[in-house]
């Protein structure tokens, strides 16, 4: 797909997954608004995308898991990634209450708050993007991720069916799943977060291109991951669930 003369919005531009898809999209023609806490990663960046691709970049610091904040973000928007978010590892019994409110705000509140602001437009004009960074932990419980696994499959499931709703208006709707990737998510939710081989976000964007050449409502990178994540659905869901408490346990 090109995105000449379009414009994209990317969530947690700042650094990893988002960095590469404001990359790749500035090369296929996009200019660009980014979106995250951390300034100086992202000046840096849109410096960078100027001289290499020559396009617009506008930089918004916003700290989307607090309420309110997307309001910021009104602006006519063609392309939308929705890719900020963040993990927390351990004992949900242990866990801080407010972080783990941030977490779903920003991981399903936030997205789903931008999604609305932005679909409407793109369904009238008959042609959009949106873009969902959903993740292999949708796809089944996840002891000691119990949170995040449980909104990364709201994520998926929403995804999905606004893919099929909005299909026929001519807008693509994906929800792209990563399983581990070098990025600094682990950084925040714990090494013990990680499970298999790490893929480079490059990867993850050309999965997410080719799923939206074929208009698919959602897609798994990675052969292997796609085959750990498919799997849970012919096993037992004890032995699913016991499975990833010796995985994922402290």
């Amino acid at each position: 797909m090109q995105f000449t003369g379009q414009t994209a919005l990317i969530t947690g531009a700042s650094s990893g997954i988002g960095a590469a898809y404001a990359k790749e999209l500035a090369s296929r023609g996009a200019d660009l608004v980014l979106v995250a806490r951390g300034e100086a990663a992202m000046q840096s960046l849109a410096e960078e995308i100027r001289s290499r691709y020559g396009r617009k970049v506008e930089v918004i610091v916003a700290d989307l898991s607090v309420p309110g904040a997307v309001a910021r973000l009104d602006r006519p928007v063609d392309v939308l990634i929705n890719n900020a978010g963040f993990g927390l590892h351990g004992e949900f019994a242990e866990a801080d209450p407010a972080r783990l409110t941030a977490m779903i705000q920003l991981n399903c509140v936030a997205l789903v708050d931008l999604t609305r602001h932005f679909l409407p437009g793109m369904v009238a004009r008959g042609r959009g993007t949106v873009v969902n960074v959903a993740s292999t932990a949708a796809y089944q419980p996840v002891p000691h991720l119990a949170v995040y696994a449980a909104t990364k499959a709201f994520v998926l499931s929403f995804t999905e069916a606004l893919h099929a709703e909005v299909k026929a208006s001519g807008v693509r709707v994906l929800a792209i799943s990563p399983g581990a990737t070098q990025t600094q998510f682990f950084e925040v939710a714990g090494e013990k977060a990680a499970f298999g081989r790490r893929r480079d976000v490059r990867q993850v964007v050309a999965s997410t291109m080719r799923a939206l050449d074929q208009n698919r409502p959602s897609r798994i990178d990675g052969v292997v991951n796609a085959l750990v994540a498919n799997s849970t659905r012919f096993a037992p869901r004890r032995m699913i669930l016991a499975m990833g408490n010796r995985t994922f346990g402290a």
